[in-house]
């Protein structure tokens, strides 16, 4: 007979319970996104199911981006509900400036992928070495 004992017992549903208090629609939830740095730019990719480019609103000063919308709640009563549901903001601080006026997004099959210049103080200058 194999016996297996946790330290903790009730961590893992106290995480839970966390998490679900923090998916609530009263305080809204966070906005998974993933983002990555190539030389000249940030790419930035978020899941938003079921929005139009009309449901989000997106502004980038400096080096500040945040995204705000909203997921439609419809009056339907669940057994489960793990969908994501009500209002969400992110703001995300680069370790550059971005370029607003050159910035891009897009939607396309529920992906939000927001492409963000970096200024061009910040990107990567070469310096041509002359020998004697």
């Amino acid at each position: 007979m194999t016996y297996f004992i946790a330290p903790y017992p009730y961590r893992m549903a106290r995480r839970m319970a966390r998490l679900a208090a923090d998916c609530t629609p009263a305080s809204g939830f966070t906005l998974a996104v993933n983002v990555r740095e190539d030389e000249d730019a940030f790419t930035l990719s978020a899941l938003v199911p079921g929005l139009k480019a009309e449901d989000l609103n997106i502004q980038i000063l400096e080096n500040l981006v945040t995204i705000e919308g909203e997921f439609k709640q419809d009056e339907n009563e669940y057994l489960l509900r793990e969908l994501p549901h009500g209002p969400f903001r992110r703001t995300l601080r680069f370790s550059t400036p971005i370029q607003a006026d050159q910035a891009e997004a897009r939607i396309r099959d529920g992906v939000l992928t927001l492409r963000l210049p970096k200024a061009e103080s910040a990107r990567p200058k070469s310096i041509k070495i002359n020998a004697k």
